[in-house]
C-alpha cells in the first residue's frame, strides 16, 4: 500500500512539473514571436523623427546649399569659392559684399592662386574677403555677367608660371564652370605690364574689359562670382575632369586663335629649293644658371646635322605674337630645362622637342615639359647630361652627394637651398659626340615633319 501511494505521488509530482514547464515555454515562445514578427509599428511622430535624422545630418556635415557664400577647400592645389547671388566688389578693400541675414552673417577669406600646397609663395598672395550681411555698398559699375576672380601675383613674370599657375588653370576653370557662359575677369595683384602683354590671349577668354583690382576704385556689381582657379597639376589638363573633355591640344587651338592673326611674317624662314628643317635653340646665356657653356660649338654642330638654327633669347618685353610666329613655323626646338621651354606650347603638333636635362632636375624636366610634349603630340626626347657635363663637378667634386646621387637629397622633397644649387649654380658643357647622336635622330624626325606639314 505504501509503495502504491508513493508511486502515485511521484507520478503526480512529475505531471505537475511537466505542466508548469510547458506553460513557461509556451508563454516565452509567444512573447518572442510577438516581438519578432508582430512588433508594433512606429507612430507617425516617431517615423517623422527618424526620417528627419536620416535626411538632415549634423550641422557640421551639412552642405550649405542655400548659403550665399560657399568655399570648397578640399583640393591640395587650390581653394574655390562661389558667391551665389548679386554681389558688390569694393576694389579698395579687396572685398565682395553680398546680401545675407544679420543673424547668420558669413565671412570667408581666400587666396585665389593655385599653389596652395607651397608654403614659400602663398604668404605673399593677398587675401580676398567675401562677406554677407544686411547691407552692402552702392554699385557704381554694373555688370550683367558673373565675375571670375584670380590672382596674378606669386611667380607671375616667370613665363613658365604665367602658364602653369595662370592660363592653363584659367582654361580649366572656364571649361568647368563657364563652358557656354560669358563672364568678366577680375585680377588681383597683376603687375602693370601683365594686362598688355597677355591682352591677345585674354580677349580669347572674354570680350569684357579686364578689371585689375589695384588699378580700380569704383565699386562693381555682378549677378554672381567665382573666386579661384582650378588646377590639375603641373602643365596638365585632365580631360576626364572636364565636362567637355578638353585637352592640351584644345588649349593650343586657343593659342592659335589668339596669335595667328598677328603672326609676324618677318621671322619666317625664306623658301629654298632644298629647304632645311628649322630648329629653335632656346638660349640661357643671359640667365642665371643652366647655360650651355659651349653654345657656339653646339650651334655649329646643329648646322652640320642639317638644321637651320635660330637662337631664341626671349625676354619679358618680347611680343608673344612674334614668339608664336617663330615657334609655330619651326620644326624642332632644343633647350636646357627652364622657363623658355614653355614656348614649346607654340610648336605645332608633331614637331620635335629635345630637352637638355641637367643633373638633379630629372623629375621636373618631365613634369613641366615632358607632359606638354605628350599633351601636344610632339616628338619628344631628353638629353640627360652626364656628371662630367655639369659645372657642379668643378665646384663640389665628383665625390659630392650633390653630384653622384641627387635623388638621395630629394627624397624628402624639393628643399629650396638644394634646388637653387641645381637650378641657379649649374651650367652645362655638352659632350659634342653624345649630343651629335641625339641631333641625328632629331633631324630625321624634323625632316619628316617638315615634308608632311611644311
Amino acid at each position: 500500500m505504501k509503495k502504491t501511494v508513493s508511486r502515485a505521488a511521484l507520478v503526480g509530482v512529475a505531471l505537475c512539473l511537466f505542466f508548469i514547464i510547458f506553460q513557461i515555454s509556451v508563454s516565452s515562445t509567444s512573447r518572442f514571436l510577438k516581438y519578432a514578427t508582430n512588433s508594433p509599428k512606429p507612430t507617425q511622430e516617431e517615423g517623422t523623427r527618424k526620417l528627419k535624422v536620416i535626411s538632415h545630418p549634423p550641422k557640421s556635415l551639412r552642405l550649405p546649399v542655400e548659403s550665399p557664400i560657399i568655399c570648397d577647400r578640399t583640393d591640395i592645389r587650390y581653394d574655390l569659392c562661389s558667391i551665389n547671388g548679386p554681389t558688390v566688389l569694393d576694389p579698395s578693400k579687396s572685398t565682395f559684399f553680398t546680401i545675407g541675414s544679420a543673424q547668420h552673417s558669413i565671412m570667408e577669406k581666400v587666396q585665389p592662386y593655385p599653389r596652395k600646397f607651397e608654403k614659400f609663395i602663398m604668404p605673399r598672395i593677398k587675401n580676398l574677403t567675401l562677406t554677407s550681411g544686411p547691407q552692402r555698398p552702392p554699385c557704381k559699375v554694373p555688370h550683367n555677367v558673373p565675375a571670375l576672380v584670380f590672382s596674378a601675383g606669386g611667380y607671375t613674370g616667370n613665363f613658365f608660371h604665367d602658364f602653369n599657375d595662370g592660363f592653363i588653370p584659367l582654361f580649366i576653370t572656364v571649361h568647368t564652370i563657364f563652358p557656354d557662359q560669358d563672364f568678366v575677369i577680375v585680377v588681383s595683384e597683376a603687375p602693370n605690364w601683365w594686362p598688355s602683354k597677355y591682352a591677345d590671349l585674354l580677349t580669347v577668354f572674354t570680350k569684357h574689359h579686364i578689371i585689375v583690382l589695384k588699378n580700380d576704385t569704383p565699386t562693381h556689381c555682378f549677378p554672381s562670382a567665382k573666386i579661384g582657379l582650378m588646377s590639375h597639376g603641373f602643365m596638365t589638363i585632365n580631360q576626364t575632369l572636364l565636362p567637355n573633355s578638353k585637352t592640351l591640344l584644345d588649349f593650343r587651338v586657343l593659342l592659335d586663335k589668339a596669335y595667328t592673326p598677328q603672326a609676324q611674317p618677318k621671322v619666317l624662314t625664306p623658301k629654298h629649293r632644298n629647304p632645311r628643317p628649322k630648329l629653335v635653340l632656346a638660349s640661357r646665356t643671359e640667365a642665371k644658371g643652366r647655360s650651355i657653356l659651349n653654345q657656339e660649338q653646339v650651334i655649329r654642330l646643329i648646322k652640320k646635322a642639317g638644321f637651320d638654327v635660330v637662337v631664341f633669347k626671349p625676354k619679358n618685353k618680347t611680343p608673344l605674337n612674334e614668339s608664336y610666329a617663330l615657334l609655330n613655323s619651326s620644326h624642332a626646338m632644343v633647350g636646357v630645362h627652364g622657363a623658355a621651354l614653355t614656348h614649346s606650347l607654340f610648336l605645332r603638333p608633331g614637331a620635335v622637342l629635345v630637352q637638355v636635362v641637367p643633373i638633379g632636375v630629372e623629375w621636373a624636366a618631365y613634369a613641366f615639359f615632358g607632359r606638354v610634349a605628350k599633351g601636344l603630340h610632339l616628338q619628344y626626347s631628353e638629353y640627360k647630361i652626364g656628371v662630367e657635363e655639369s659645372s657642379l663637378v668643378d665646384k663640389y667634386g665628383n665625390g659630392s652627394l650633390l653630384v653622384k646621387d641627387p635623388f638621395a637629397l630629394q627624397k624628402t622633397g624639393w628643399d629650396p637651398e638644394i634646388m637653387d644649387i641645381y637650378l641657379k649654380e649649374q651650367n652645362v658643357k655638352l659632350d659634342l659626340i653624345r649630343f651629335k647622336a641625339c641631333l641625328k635622330k632629331a633631324y630625321v624626325k624634323a625632316k619628316r615633319f617638315m615634308e608632311a606639314n611644311g
